[in-house]
């Protein structure tokens, strides 16, 4: 089996897309982000050592783990902007304004 560099490179991006977007804020999102690079160098010490097959399940998992992080993070941050939204609704209701 070749070396998975696609799939290496695959989980390099969503590892990078959830730093990003601050994945590292969030503890959930910051477990799965830390798993993914733990996976990532698990993988690359397996792509050393010529076992490509078990490098290519690592790095699935990676990307899998760094895509996690990245939708609870999106979602934190979803959520922040609907909370304070409701606030500013709740401002212009004391306000007088509907």
């Amino acid at each position: 089996m070749p070396p998975p560099n696609d799939q290496l490179a695959a989980s390099q991006a969503a590892i990078r897309a959830a730093d990003e977007v601050g994945a590292e804020a969030d503890p959930q999102a910051t477990l799965h982000l830390k798993l993914a690079r733990e996976q990532l160098d698990k993988a690359r010490q397996q792509m050393a050592a010529e076992d490509n097959e078990s490098a290519l399940r690592l790095l699935e998992r990676a990307e899998a783990d760094a895509e996690l992080a990245l939708a609870i993070a999106k979602a934190r941050s979803t959520q922040a902007q609907a909370q304070e939204a409701l606030k500013q609704v709740e401002k212009l209701k004391q306000a007088g304004v509907q």
